[in-house]
């Protein structure tokens, strides 16, 4: 069973392995392109080195590529692995121009690219295979019954593969929580404990030096961001309001409305090839479908998409959420969800100021209102300007259960910082080729089938 340490050496090894195969890569590419090391464009390659080095450091990070516990199928990581390539020879040529080093040509950038998504991938396949498969690792889950089973079908662990799981409800006396942490690994802990009870797991499994990973709150994610000041001699903590402070407002609007109108003027050939072919499949039908949105502090707006569904998909239904092979969606609706095209057309919401680049996903006053009875705090959400995309989004999945994306998305407001869109804009690339990402709701049978097939294949 990995430790806390070992753990942080294998996101060691990983990041010096993978910034090694970018090293090894560039080397290859001189040999296939010059078969040797011509002077001039050694010397050239010599001075960018750490600049190279640097951004691949940079995007490791972004894209965390250093972490093999996330994402597990080839898919995934060749996904990111590419994607963050493409950025770096972006960025390293960029670097070549702006430090005037000319002699680094091209084709090395371009074939150095190749090998290093080929380096990084026989890199990581090897390391899981020998680090993964052999250790084995228990966890306490205490919580309901409802709450344990939803934690059962996604919990995995760093470096762990056939994990073990003890349950038990939050009623349970702390002396015989006690004796079992001695036994498990790592403890999570549910929604719906009583915070003295909270503290005391959490303080006996640090008496026990167990990790300990908790669900959030809403009382625990206002803490979040709290500053401590003194009330005479007495320490109290300060938590602010949900939102955004005054120049974070105006940072994120001015991102907002360059980026969105950059973007625009990029893509526009983009945008009319998109309309003309929703267009031809339905000449009768209308390009652009638009519905009424609640904003920050619920104000309501025009959103903007392409139209993927027939014209009148909720005059019988009513509102009604979309569902994975929903009959609604039209054939070029279809490629255009996967894709996201039928999203594109949400930057003139950026541009206008009804919407910005990052935030929550913006919902009917239907849903909003629905929703705000089940989870008191959801209203918390449109403290700030909605978003085309956000956490919740990179971080979850259209089938993400309501609370779990709420959690991302208070995480955000709590958290914001100009940086963390950054990160989120770059992340967004990767939701792109992730179907989990883009496909509809699950029906109930679905839902069972999907849960059933997940019990028996984890844990």
């Amino acid at each position: 069973m990995p430790s806390i340490s070992e753990l942080r050496n294998h996101k060691f090894i990983i990041i010096l392995g993978d910034l090694l195969c970018i090293l090894a890569a560039y080397i290859g590419a001189f040999y296939v392109r010059y078969n040797g090391f011509p002077q001039r464009n050694w010397e050239s390659f010599i001075s960018l080195l750490p600049w190279i080095l640097l951004i691949g450091l940079f995007f490791i990070s972004i894209y965390e590529l250093y972490s093999l516990d996330h994402k597990n199928t080839l898919w995934d990581v060749s996904v990111k692995i590419v994607i963050s390539v493409i950025f770096m020879a972006f960025l390293t040529m960029a670097a070549s121009y702006l430090f005037r080093e000319f002699a680094m040509p091209r084709s090395i950038v371009l074939i150095g690219s190749v090998f290093t998504v080929i380096l990084m991938l026989i890199f990581k396949g090897l390391y899981l295979k020998l680090t993964r498969g052999n250790a084995v690792g228990t966890v306490l889950i205490v919580g309901d019954d409802e709450h344990t089973q939803r934690a059962m079908l996604k919990l995995k662990h760093p470096m762990l593969k056939g994990t073990r799981v003890k349950h038990i409800q939050p009623t349970t006396p702390i002396e015989k929580i006690d004796e079992l942490l001695q036994q498990v690994d790592y403890v999570l802990l549910c929604p719906k404990i009583g915070k003295q009870k909270k503290s005391l797991i959490i303080y006996h499994a640090m008496e026990r030096n167990k990790m300990v990973y908790v669900i959030p709150s809403l009382y625990e994610l206002l803490l979040q961001r709290a500053t401590v000041a003194p009330l005479d001699d007495t320490m109290v903590m300060s938590v602010k309001p949900f939102g955004l402070t005054f120049d974070q407002v105006v940072i994120k609007r001015m991102f907002d409305f360059v980026s969105s109108a950059l973007i625009i003027v990029a893509i526009s050939p983009v945008l009319f090839i998109t309309a003309l072919i929703v267009k031809l499949e339905d000449p009768k039908g209308r390009v652009l479908y638009t519905q009424e949105r609640l904003g920050k502090n619920n104000q309501p707006f025009t959103i903007y998409k392409f139209r993927s569904m027939i014209e009148g998909a909720e005059k019988l239904t009513g509102p009604t959420l979309a569902t994975e092979n929903d009959p609604r969606i039209t054939k070029v609706g279809k490629f255009m969800r996967a894709t996201r095209l039928d999203e594109l057309p949400q930057l003139f919401n950026v541009l206008k100021g009804d919407m910005s680049l990052v935030g929550p996903r913006p919902e009917r006053e239907f849903f909003i209102k629905k929703l705000s009875k089940e989870y008191y705090h959801y209203g918390y959400r449109n403290t700030v300007q909605p978003g085309i995309t956000g956490y919740a989004q990179i971080m979850g999945k259209y089938t993400t259960e309501v609370d779990d994306k709420l959690r991302f998305d208070l995480y955000y407001i709590r958290n914001y910082t100009f940086w963390l869109d950054i990160v989120i804009l770059l992340k967004t690339f990767i939701v792109l080729f992730d179907k989990t990402k883009a496909e509809g709701t699950e029906t109930k049978k679905e839902v069972a089938a999907t849960e059933e097939k997940k019990a028996g294949a984890t844990l």
